[in-house]
């Protein structure tokens, strides 16, 4: 889960990556927020303020030769809080705040308004300052146990903070890599809360094996999840068994995310990410062939979490924080179509504002 970061030796000048006049969308001199593209790219350069707010700090950059705040300056955003993390203290996110406070965020019923407070997250840097702690914490990923790390409990209660003073709607959640895995966890805590949150989460981490990258044949793809489906199904009902299936959809947590619709940005040849092209589509296939009935059970459980107790779908552990980050209802899937040259442009956050960029757009949505 690696940022795409600089070449440059350490110590000295930052990354052309870092300048926003060099690889930023300077082109956006007006924001309209109806725009998906535009929102994308905001949210975007939002998660890539908050890596270089960590690199100025690493590499000792203030004044004039720092290059984080043209990353927000350059939208009308302020940075209202800088988020550390306890072990290492490196800045792992932040809050900005929208300037134009005059902006009327009630009598606009037909188009999106900006957000107030916009809460990013970045995703594992690998220097020296902030490796060992960032890999640490995208192991937590993969065994589906970040909802207990302190960076994380930090980042819920900065979250929650914002909520209960402005209200859910005026607040985004933003994140890239292990920051999307943080943003994607928070915004289904919060939805279960009774505060769906507006959520953009590029490249978020899957946390299976990446068929959809492994596998070239369509048929075997199928082949494999149909398999896995009827497994997870299988087990499920053993081990939850009849009384937790008759309980009704009213206590399910799965069910409790189905009208939330986080944004989702992934590249089919990312294989931290590629997996969730998979997941929807073979739920679509399930319905397509009559299967419904079975991938209802199947896709909101883990079969690493039925099997070893952990949170599951309608699992009551600590609000099924302890499940896997990828069972989701529903998602606004953005596919980049584009051929990457390599895994870093893959993976990386400057694909998501490119001018250049071509994709598919995909709504899932649950049936119930």
């Amino acid at each position: 889960m690696e940022e795409e970061d600089d070449t440059v030796k350490e110590g000295l000048m930052a990354s052309p990556r870092e300048i926003f006049s060099i690889s930023g969308p300077i082109h956006l001199t007006s924001i309209d927020w109806n725009n998906s593209y535009h929102r994308t790219s905001v949210a975007s350069c939002l998660v890539q303020a908050v890596y270089t707010l960590e690199r100025d700090r690493q590499q000792n950059r203030i004044g004039l030769k720092s290059q984080a705040h043209h990353w927000w300056e350059f939208f009308n955003f302020t940075l209202a809080e800088t988020l550390i993390d306890q072990s290492d203290g490196s800045i792992y996110g932040a809050v900005f705040q929208y300037k134009l406070f005059s902006y009327n965020y009630h009598n606009t019923p037909y188009s999106k308004t900006p957000p107030l407070h916009v809460i990013a997250f970045r995703g594992t840097i690998m220097k020296p300052h902030s490796r060992s702690r960032d890999l640490r914490l995208d192991l937590r990923c993969v065994r589906d146990c970040l909802h207990d790390s302190t960076r994380f409990v930090h980042a819920i209660e900065v979250i929650k903070t914002a909520v209960a003073k402005n209200g859910n709607a005026s607040v985004w959640l933003a994140g890239h890599s292990l920051g999307a895995g943080m943003a994607l966890l928070a915004g289904k805590i919060m939805t279960r809360s009774g505060f769906p949150l507006e959520c953009y989460l590029f490249n978020p981490p899957f946390s299976s094996i990446p068929i959809e990258k492994l596998v070239k044949s369509e048929k075997i793809k199928h082949g494999v999840r149909f398999a896995g489906s009827l497994v997870k199904a299988g087990v499920a009902i053993a081990v939850k068994g009849r009384h937790h299936h008759n309980k009704g959809q009213e206590d399910d947590s799965f069910m409790k995310l189905a009208s939330w619709i986080p944004y989702l940005y992934v590249n089919p040849l990312d294989p931290i990410c590629s997996e969730y092209i998979g997941y929807f589509n073979h739920r679509n296939k399930m319905f397509e062939i009559g299967a419904g009935k079975i991938e209802r059970i199947a896709t909101r459980n883990s079969l690493r979490s039925l099997l070893t107790g952990g949170g599951g779908g309608g699992s009551s552990c600590s609000d099924s924080s302890s499940e896997p980050l990828h069972l989701l209802p529903s998602a606004y899937m953005t596919i980049n179509t584009s051929k990457s040259p390599d895994f870093k442009r893959a993976h990386g956050i400057h694909q998501w504002w490119d001018p250049m960029f071509t994709g598919e757009y995909v709504l899932h949505q649950f049936n119930q």
